[in-house]
């Protein structure tokens, strides 16, 4: 009980940075009291700032963290350099440019479309998951499988916003594009980390992907730098702080709850994350979805579930 309730705080805290990051991009009438945010324009150039930002607090706090619950983390991470693990290091710091082009892709994603539409369409990665896992590991999928996938796309379909008035048929289809590449992109991450946790330590492998985020988006800003003249700072600041500090703890805790009742159980329990992305945003921003767009979040988030549920299923009769 203790590590279900672990992963569904997880997912809130998460939910609470995906909403961070749309006040961040777009002006919101907070707990309906407060007028705050549209502090950055929901770009590319303001995507690398603000995971810049955010990883500058998060990279240091994740070594820490990291490292004290696995003392060989250093050990192990020198040991990427030696010739016989290149393949291994190939895997992990591919695994950390996937990160960087995921997270920029969804920043974008939540700045243009509400956040828990955003959050749905990404969340059907596991059909992208499962399509590259039948490619790479011959992991044919099943009928079952088959039509949950369909289901998982049939939701996503029907959560596309369709107010022309709220929002520009030009932010709508970069949104949808980029929430869903985001979702693609983030498919052939979880392959690859799949191949090389079987080489590598999940802390140190972690931190690889986060530091190589901090690294590509400090790089970025030189390349495609922002307009810092007509920026509020302050808020700014203040934003990613507090962003980077509940996505830090939304991970340990995902991490501790994978720990105490394993990924399978936890994959299940996070598959509630659109709902509660899209609960959360209507709790404190005012963010509201029609009634086709909740039947969408709500079918994507089953889907998610069967789909998590049907794995967890075959690995107990393989046990038993």
């Amino acid at each position: 009980m203790l590590g279900i309730l672990t992963v569904l705080l997880s997912s809130l805290f998460l939910s609470f940075h995906n909403v961070t990051v749309r006040v961040l991009f777009s002006e919101h009438l907070v707990l309906s009291f407060f007028l705050l945010g549209g502090y950055v324009k929901p770009d590319l150039q303001n995507s690398f700032l603000l995971m810049f930002m955010r990883m500058l607090l998060v990279v240091p706090l994740m070594a820490a963290v990291a490292f004290k619950l696995y003392p060989s983390a250093p050990q192990e991470f020198q040991s990427l350099f030696r010739r016989e693990r290149l393949d291994v290091m190939l895997q992990a710091f591919g695994c950390g440019v996937l990160m960087f082009l995921y997270i920029a892709s969804l920043y974008i994603a939540i700045g243009l479309i509400p956040t828990g539409i955003a959050l749905t369409l990404f969340f059907s990665y596991p059909v992208f998951t499962a399509l590259l896992s039948w490619r790479f590991f011959g992991d044919r999928p099943t009928l079952f499988r088959w039509l949950v996938m369909g289901i998982i796309l049939v939701g996503g379909v029907l959560t596309i916003p369709q107010d022309r008035a709220t929002y520009s048929s030009h932010s709508i289809a970069i949104g949808i594009f980029a929430s869903i590449m985001a979702g693609v992109i983030y498919a052939f991450y979880n392959v690859i980390a799949q191949i090389c946790l079987e080489k590598f330590h999940p802390a140190p492998f972690t931190w690889i992907s986060f530091a190589l985020t901090l690294l590509l988006s400090g790089v970025s800003l030189l390349f495609f730098p922002p307009s810092v003249t007509q920026l509020d700072w302050t808020p700014i600041w203040i934003g990613s702080i507090f962003s980077g500090l509940i996505s830090f703890i939304g991970h340990t805790l995902n991490n501790l709850g994978i720990r105490t009742i394993g990924a399978n159980t936890a994959s299940i329990i996070g598959s509630s994350s659109p709902a509660l992305t899209a609960l959360v945003a209507w709790a404190i921003i005012g963010e509201t979805l029609n009634l086709i767009q909740s039947v969408g979040i709500g079918v994507v988030t089953l889907g998610i579930a069967l789909l998590s549920g049907e794995r967890w299923i075959q690995r107990r009769n393989e046990i038993i």
